[in-house]
């Protein structure tokens, strides 16, 4: 991993928001970590020549966060937000601001299309693999600023709520969530007619919770399998929107490390809401038959995701090599090609 191609990334990247066109997601510094995480640093810069053109500046702070509480979800104080965090990276060791921070993030997981907290992966995983210098530090505290600007919860979601002990894994309860009838308008519009949706209450808490720490790391692994295969099974029915549903759970399952023992039972049922919430409001109720492929070698599919250049197509490929090398199970390789056809 060259280290000194993502911060020179990294700081082309920071003069710019975190969202453009009103309220996209900027990919930029999620798709360039995973591109020189999985060795195809040439490509960098010249992916973001382009995408670059697309994005607008860096809002400025108005005033300093006093009530955090009150702020959050706010996003026309996201200036306010970056430059809080700039601050707090400045004056604490990244370790503890993220030990302090995830716990009252985490309950907005769906902040951003669930983007907050993918950034936030993909940040930590640069951090912890090549150490706190300045651009990725200034990236975890642009990650964290948008995800708190953005803060939104999963409607239904107790992080502190107690499930049935005998209730199913997370993964096996995907098999049981409904689906949102209408269809209309952004993740946002659909998000909030959730609790109207026949059996989601239920749905949303039926997982038995994580016992240990490694209850829940299992759960995490698990739960990103299930939702890679379940995007052979759906992902024509909306391409783009149903890969977070598998990149969400793997930015959770790679801060895991970072972060207290204590809060990754908590995790894993952030997790599953966000995972849950994509499905039920994007994915059919029937979806085809896992396809039997032969996708190739993991490097040989990230090489095919970097050649497509989608930024969904390549945290999804990313993504999916995790998934991959945790489970053996080859099918998982398949979700990205399938993507790649798709977008």
């Amino acid at each position: 991993m060259d280290h000194d191609i993502l911060d020179e990334a990294y700081r082309r990247l920071h003069r710019t928001g975190p969202e453009f066109e009103g309220w996209l997601s900027n990919h930029g510094p999620m798709t360039v970590e995973a591109l020189v995480r999985r060795g195809h640093d040439r490509s960098v810069h010249r992916w973001l020549d382009d995408y670059l053109r697309r994005l607008d500046e860096l809002p400025r702070g108005r005033r300093r966060i006093e009530d955090w509480r009150e702020a959050l979800g706010d996003p026309g104080r996201a200036g306010d937000w970056l430059a809080h965090f700039d601050r707090e990276l400045r004056e604490h060791p990244w370790p503890e601001v993220l030990g302090t921070w995830w716990p009252r993030l985490l309950p907005g997981i769906a902040a951003g299309a669930t983007h907050g907290v993918i950034r936030v992966g993909h940040a930590v995983r640069a951090l912890r693999e090549g150490g706190a210098g300045p651009d990725r530090l200034t990236e975890l505290g642009q990650a964290l600023g948008y995800w708190a600007a953005r803060w939104q919860p999963v409607p239904g979601l107790r992080l502190d709520a107690v499930s049935r002990p005998d209730g199913p894994d997370a993964a096996t309860a995907l098999t049981s969530v409904p689906r949102l009838d209408d269809r209309t308008g952004g993740i946002r519009d659909r998000l909030a007619r959730l609790p109207g949706v026949p059996g989601w209450e239920g749905a949303v808490a039926a997982p038995r919770p994580a016992r240990t720490p490694a209850d829940a790391e299992r759960g995490l692994v698990a739960l990103v399998h299930r939702a890679a295969l379940d995007y052979l099974r759906y992902g024509h029915e909306d391409p783009v929107m149903l890969v977070h549903a598998v990149t969400a759970p793997t930015a959770v399952l790679r801060t895991l490390p970072a972060l207290d023992p204590a809060l990754w039972a908590p995790s894993l049922t952030a997790a599953w809401s966000a995972t849950a919430a994509v499905t039920a409001v994007y994915a059919p109720p029937r979806g085809t038959a896992i396809p039997a492929v032969t996708p190739g070698t993991p490097a040989e599919v990230f090489a095919r995701a970097a050649r497509h250049g989608d930024a969904h197509v390549v945290k999804l490929a990313d993504a999916v090599l995790d998934a991959h090398a945790a489970t053996g199970d080859e099918r998982v390789l398949a979700a990205a090609g399938y993507a790649g056809q798709l977008i």
